[in-house]
């Protein structure tokens, strides 16, 4: 009895565990990552059953070792997918995020590498600005007074710092485009930041957008607010 309470436990953390580098690696399709995912969490269930009939009926048979990791494999099969769905049910189910909703950022040398990509390159729309307006208020276009070469310059250097796959740094157009794949599941979603000039400052906007995926679980807002302390401290050295 102990030996399956254990394999269950293990299969239940494996289960939730591993759909995401057996995605990234493609080995499995999404569809099939999350029913991994569904599947251990009921795993992770049955695993806690079985140690509590094991402890109440073969008390004997039971060692503090075995419980205590039945216990960590169980929670984190139930935990981390119960977490993501309590994410998504707190944001609103949109992918596509931007600082200026009235005329957002466009991507340009991203645009052929979202070819293939589900979620279209184009910006999704009204709908999806007014849900935003409501559950990321605090994102606006940002004004400096540097010049447009030194922001771009200091946005190419943010973009590196934090790991991300620089695509495009057009200086004469005041562009700057790259794209940040997540450690788990290897999700790729794009960023373009735009320069404009007002008056004597410049006026940056920030979009970010995921190629795939309804709901981007807030990642993308927390993106733009990542890249935005990151050009601060970059601009301020």
């Amino acid at each position: 009895m102990k030996h399956l309470v254990s394999l269950v436990g293990l299969i239940a953390f494996l289960m939730v565990v591993l759909p995401g580098p057996l995605y990234k690696f493609n080995m499995v399709e999404l569809g099939t990552a999350f029913a991994g995912f569904r599947l251990g969490v009921y795993l992770g269930g049955a695993a806690l059953v079985l140690l509590l009939v094991q402890v109440l009926f073969m008390r004997k048979t039971v060692s503090l070792t075995s419980a205590l990791i039945t216990v960590f494999f169980a929670a984190v099969a139930i935990a981390m997918p119960l977490n993501m769905m309590n994410t998504a049910k707190s944001v609103p189910p949109i992918h596509d995020i931007s600082t200026d909703l009235i005329n957002p950022p466009e991507f340009v040398a991203v645009v052929p590498l979202r070819a293939d990509a589900p979620n279209p390159v184009a910006y999704a729309g009204e709908e999806t600005a007014a849900q935003q307006r409501k559950a990321y208020p605090e994102l606006k276009s940002l004004e400096y007074n540097q010049t447009q070469l030194e922001l771009v310059a200091a946005t190419t250097k943010a973009m590196e710092n934090l790991g991300w796959e620089l695509v495009n740094s057009d200086v004469n157009n005041g562009i700057v485009e790259a794209t940040d794949t997540t450690i788990w599941f290897g999700f790729k979603d794009d960023v373009v930041v735009r320069i404009n000039d007002k008056g004597s400052k410049r006026v940056v906007d920030i979009r970010s957008k995921s190629r795939i995926g309804k709901s981007d679980l807030g990642k993308n807002a927390q993106r733009i607010k990542t890249l935005i302390d990151e050009l601060n401290a970059v601009v301020v050295q």
